[in-house]
């Protein structure tokens, strides 16, 4: 497709960007069993429906190779994982000589092959902006990693013009969280917005306002649902994880982003498991 700008002259349209809506975990709720039929496992039933889910166990445990590719091998090709990275890494040696566990980690994951999406990097919130530190770290990653990768800072200084920088200049994705102590950290921050290569925006909803309970209203669901579709138009790769699982609600509030669109958008959602490859 082209847009033909004033004056006659013509530029390509950039596509619009894949978008994913999950859950952390594939659990399938009492609540909304009957949207996931047939048989198989909790996992097999969700990759049916949905096109993403977030692996988030990684955080507290590794799991091995075999075990990723056995996921993988339970959903449809189009189907993607995104993988938290350990605490060990991120909590523990806080970004600092942790050259053994990433390559462990990296090793790990890559039995998910071609589904494996974004790495997720969750930073604790005592975790200060240190660019020396962190450029040192993230330099690690992308001389083993060419994937997409989001981060989830969650100390104050990470929402700065600096932290922006950083970020960008590693292709790193700031993720969206919600519930969130500073305001920016409830918007995500793509780098490739206006480049050649599309960013990725990954939304992090943890349920508010008890976190991990709380089921979204419809409100917020449709002003979601908005966001993802407007990034998505502007060529950005578009995530959106509930993890408000502690209640079930995650799963519900997911299928309730298709929904609060209009038909339209909705089948701009819905259809990108169709399309994607």
């Amino acid at each position: 497709m082209v847009e033909r700008r004033r004056g006659g002259s013509e530029k390509a349209e950039r596509p619009r960007g894949p978008i994913r809506i999950g859950t952390a975990g594939w659990s399938i709720p009492r609540a909304v069993a009957t949207q996931f039929p047939g048989e198989g496992t909790h996992l097999e039933r969700y990759a049916r429906v949905m096109n993403c889910a977030e692996i988030n166990s990684s955080f507290h445990r590794p799991h091995a190779a075999a075990v990723y590719a056995k996921w993988a091998a339970s959903t449809p090709a189009s189907f993607q994982f995104s993988v938290k990275l350990p605490r060990t890494i991120t909590h523990d040696a806080r970004l600092k000589g942790c050259r053994p566990l990433l390559d462990r980690f990296l090793e790990q994951v890559a039995g998910l092959g071609a589904r494996l999406g974004p790495l997720l990097v969750q930073l604790p919130p005592s975790l200060e902006l240190q660019i020396r530190q962190a450029r040192t770290f993230f330099t690690l990653l992308r001389s083993r990693h060419e994937g997409a990768v989001v981060c989830e800072p969650r100390h104050e200084s990470w929402f700065t013009p600096a932290g922006e920088r950083l970020l960008g200049d590693f292709r790193i994705g700031r993720v969206a969280a919600d519930p969130s102590r500073y305001a920016s950290a409830k918007q995500p921050a793509a780098w490739g917005t206006s480049g050649a290569v599309p960013g990725v925006v990954y939304y992090r909803l943890h349920g508010s306002p008890r976190k991990y309970w709380s089921r979204y209203p419809p409100a917020r669901i449709a002003s979601w649902a908005a966001q993802i579709l407007e990034w998505s138009a502007k060529g950005c790769a578009a995530w959106c994880i509930f993890d408000n699982t502690a209640s079930g609600a995650a799963l519900e509030n997911a299928l309730e982003v298709l929904l609060s669109a209009s038909p339209s958008e909705a089948g701009a959602v819905g259809g990108q498991r169709r399309r994607m490859t």
